[in-house]
């Protein structure tokens, strides 16, 4: 069943019971929006998407208001984008005006429809700073409530995705805050620090702690990449500056995860250029010079230099491995070895280990740190 509505002057059919938002998107007519998100259930807060609909006395949220047959619609009549300048103005006369120094500049969805509707902060507004700035002990997430416009993308997101209503709404009117739990601390109100809420968030209200300050949205190269923590397959974009890998940013075209990701993921890259990290296979040196262990009247002389490590090649790690597997083997027989597989591996990457102890080397001692 289908229903005929007019937008712009352009005759379209869609589904009864769809808002007029998403009517318009499949028929290419693009709508501002703030709040609303794809991923999240739409509330109507910010009336950035108002539209006119013709026998209404009212602007109408086209995030939230379905259609009908018959009902004609205008996008961007000159009342319709007046109202949205004038709520750009009044989200702006309660905004920083520090877009030259702000750390999503680029980005900010805000800035952008700014730009677009030619709106800037009214001579009354700029009430300056009303919160403390990074107010937030969390180890990741920088909260500054001075650039909020109580969107509430972080409180959907929170709640819908990652189902730790972490986030909230206190007070009212010109008060009104998002707060973490009862006005506590992220961590306090069982904050995981995903960073769901700093995905969603349209402006630089929650942001990035760990490479905040770094660079901007023009100055990096983003690589999509797939999360090397478990086996999950999530996708993201990492953040390349000068060859060095400064962040992790969601890909809503992920297609496991979209713009979800653990608190490994989005945080746990600094692995990456950590100067402890190790780029070649290790070996002890007493084993890559054929001596045996290090002995002293009988005991392990674990001070001896032959137990320093030395970095070799894979190929002489490989070898060495093959050669005292087939040696344990021969001395011990099958059930003398076992082997580990690992989360963080491919679940094809996994079955291959499988496919080793069982087949090639002939032991069923195959085990997987998950179950731990």
């Amino acid at each position: 069943m289908t229903i005929n509505i007019t937008i712009n002057g352009h005759n379209i059919q869609t589904q009864p019971g769809k808002t007029i938002l998403a009517a318009a998107h499949e028929n290419g007519v693009e709508i501002p929006t703030l709040c609303y998100h794809k991923d999240l259930s739409p509330t109507g807060n910010c009336r950035m998407c108002m539209v006119e609909v013709k026998g209404g006395r009212f602007l109408q949220a086209a995030c939230v208001t379905p259609v009908w047959e018959g009902m004609e619609i205008q996008t961007h009549s000159e009342k319709v984008n007046k109202d949205r300048k004038l709520t750009l103005e009044l989200m702006l006369a309660n905004h920083p005006q520090d877009c030259i120094t702000c750390d999503v500049s680029g980005e900010c969805e805000l800035q952008d429809l700014a730009y677009e509707y030619k709106a800037s902060a009214p001579q009354w507004g700029s009430k300056g700073t009303r919160y403390a700035v990074d107010s937030d002990p969390n180890p990741f997430i920088r909260v500054d409530m001075n650039r909020c416009i109580l969107c509430r993308r972080c409180v959907s997101a929170c709640a819908e995705i990652q189902v730790r209503d972490v986030w909230g709404v206190a007070k009212r009117g010109f008060e009104e805050v998002i707060v973490a739990g009862a006005n506590t601390s992220m961590l306090a109100a069982r904050c995981e620090s995903c960073g769901q809420c700093v995905a969603y968030c349209p402006t630089g209200a929650l942001s990035n702690k760990m490479n905040y300050g770094t660079a901007r949205a023009h100055q990096v190269k983003k690589v999509t990449t797939t999360c090397s923590y478990c086996g999950v397959g999530c996708q993201f974009d990492l953040l390349v500056k000068n060859n060095k890998v400064i962040g992790v940013q969601s890909n809503p075209n992920a297609p496991v995860n979209g713009l979800a990701l653990c608190v490994k993921g989005r945080y746990g890259y600094d692995y990456i250029h950590h100067p402890d990290r190790l780029l070649k296979p290790r070996v002890r040196k007493y084993l890559l010079e054929g001596e045996k262990k290090p002995l002293i009247n009988g005991r392990l002389a674990v001070d001896s230099d032959l137990w320093n490590w030395v970095d070799v090649e894979w190929d002489v790690a490989l070898d060495m491995v093959a050669k005292k597997f087939a040696e344990t083997r021969t001395t011990f027989g099958v059930d003398g070895i076992g082997l580990l597989t690992s989360a963080k591996c491919l679940n094809e990457e996994n079955y291959l280990m499988n496919k080793l102890a069982r087949q090639v080397i002939g032991t069923n001692n195959i085990d997987h740190c998950a179950r731990l």
